[in-house]
């Protein structure tokens, strides 16, 4: 009755064999891909541009090494460990493009996919407000207001975004943390605008005694 099941389950098995050596070959990447994204992220906040660039090149490079792996398995594409490790590049590329002035670079450009990217731009939020704290400390708040507006303008553009979890992976709910980290942001920007505008006015009062 079951003539040829022990053939089927042969060819069966080298097809689940040939999968669990890509999909460990594309975990063992994508674990590098989030190390290297997490170098790119700190080095960026360290000013320490080149070495973010090399960061983020090695993380693209160990992107593609990963999808490349999982080419003829496309059932393992979209698992959880590939779209983190997308979107963590994608968080890297996005972030350091913003700091250093430059078009933020696209899903296509990053060889990453939409709902990846759209993660990694909700995440970027945070490394947007860590910036801001960085140039307020030092007292660039006109930079500290760019970004301000920048996790703004990620939000609103976010907020268009309505799917299910197991389409957009979890955007619902980082955009809810984006917003609350605009909220904070806007406050700690907002006491640090009116400290400034107190220490001037401090300033001219001095000055005018002085004079007299």
């Amino acid at each position: 009755m079951l003539t040829g099941i022990e053939r089927i389950c042969n060819q069966i098995r080298v097809e689940l064999d040939r999968q669990d050596v890509a999909r460990e070959q594309a975990y063992t990447l994508s674990r590098q891909v989030v190390r290297a994204a997490s170098m790119a992220i700190k080095s960026i906040h360290r000013r320490e541009n080149e070495e973010a660039r090399q960061r983020l090149a090695e993380c693209r490079r160990l992107t593609g090494e990963m999808l490349a792996a999982l080419a003829h398995t496309p059932s393992l594409r979209f698992g959880g460990f590939v779209g983190d490790a997308e979107k963590e590049l994608a968080e890297a590329a996005i972030t350091i493009a913003c700091i250093e002035g430059e078009a933020i670079p696209d899903q296509a450009a990053l060889g990453v996919d939409g709902a990846a990217w759209l993660n990694g731009l909700a995440e970027a939020g945070g490394e947007f407000r860590r910036h801001v704290l960085d140039v307020i400390r030092e007292g660039e708040l006109d930079e500290a207001e760019r970004f301000l507006t920048a996790m703004e303008e990620a939000y609103f553009a976010l907020l268009g975004f309505d799917y299910p979890s197991a389409i957009d992976r979890g955007l619902r709910g980082r955009c809810d943390n984006l917003r609350g980290m605009v909220e904070r942001t806007r406050g700690d920007l907002t006491n640090a605008l009116r400290q400034a505008r107190l220490e001037q006015r401090l300033k001219e009062v001095e000055e005018s005694l002085a004079g007299k």
